[in-house]
């Protein structure tokens, strides 16, 4: 057993490590419910196995050691040499290999159950939703906002609330679900959505942008000063950026997806209807985004979470708490 319990964990070294540094995508929601049940299969036989036979190993000794002392009174010898106690407290130690495995299936449990039904810890990779997010940004999402799904696969299993324009959701990327995408929502299920000369338009309605101060993009990829705006998206006021010289949209260059028919694109911009079930994303960062005007629509069993607090940023610590 402790020569397994070593392979499951080089196993998961050489998982987590490939997972780092890039050699395979690791879904994070699969690996944690695989160790709760390798744990918990431990943890059973710990309770109903291992520790029962323990007892009884240790009752064994300590009953041969009073008939032994019993044998040697009845002699006259009352000085025993040996303690019995030590070597009981040998027997019943949990070996190595059962403490990090039924030892961790309680830890392991918590934090299956926490991240699958309540919060989900994410890191903000890319730029795309600058200036709301920046790199580095650790943040919270809810899970059961949007309702409760099934963990690993997703299905949800109790409603909640529908998707809002202007939530920051989290949910898999339609093209690669093993991948995680953040984004805003800008379109729910039958919304018209027109970005025309980089300005929004939902159902036919011009979505308030009111100019701000320049804003410094510092990121290795850009390193130049934005266009800032404050956008009104039906209630929902947050900051985006423009660049001066991007172009709105590069029909040539864009893939197929599932209801493509539903958008029409040309020089100047596009217009999607967005089909049941489906909801349309954009950056904040909106020239420097791939989203829903590239790949298409996320459908609702892609959704992960509602996002709405940033937790920590090592490199800037004012940058903890909520945000729009």
């Amino acid at each position: 057993m402790s020569f397994l319990t070593g392979l499951l964990y080089g196993c998961l070294i050489i998982y987590l490590g490939g997972w780092y540094v890039g050699k395979w995508t690791g879904n994070f929601s699969l690996l944690l419910f695989i160790l709760t049940v390798v744990t918990l299969a431990f943890w059973l036989a710990e309770r109903f196995h291992f520790k029962p036979a323990r007892e009884k190993a240790a009752a064994g000794l300590q009953e041969q050691d009073a008939q032994r002392r019993a044998s040697l009174a009845a002699q006259g010898i009352t000085q025993v040499d040996g303690n019995v106690e030590e070597a009981r407290s040998a027997i019943l130690a949990q070996p190595w290999w059962l403490d990090w495995t039924a030892g961790l299936f309680p830890v392991i449990l918590v934090v299956f159950l926490l991240r699958s039904f309540l919060f989900e810890p994410f890191k903000i990779p890319s730029g795309s939703m600058i200036p709301t997010l920046q790199v580095g940004d650790l943040i919270l999402v809810n899970k059961f906002h949007y309702g409760i799904r099934l963990p690993v696969l997703n299905k949800k299993i109790v409603a909640n609330h529908d998707p809002r324009r202007g939530d920051v959701m989290v949910f898999r990327y339609p093209r690669d679900p093993g991948i995680d995408y953040i984004k805003r929502v800008v379109g729910v299920p039958g919304d018209e959505i027109r970005y025309i000369d980089k300005r929004l338009y939902v159902n036919g309605q011009l979505i308030s942008k009111e100019p701000l101060d320049p804003y410094y993009n510092g990121e290795p990829s850009r390193r130049m000063y934005a266009q800032q705006f404050k956008e009104d998206l039906t209630g929902v006021p947050h900051n985006i950026l423009n660049y001066e010289r991007a172009r709105p949209d590069m029909p040539e260059m864009l893939p197929e997806f599932p209801h493509r028919d539903a958008c029409k694109y040309d020089i100047q911009g596009y217009v999607c209807k967005v089909p049941q079930g489906n909801y349309f994303m954009m950056g904040d960062n909106r020239d420097d985004s791939e989203d829903s005007r590239s790949w298409g629509f996320v459908p609702d069993e892609n959704i992960v979470g509602k996002a709405f607090f940033v937790w920590m940023n090592l490199g800037d610590l004012s940058r903890i708490g909520s945000f729009r």
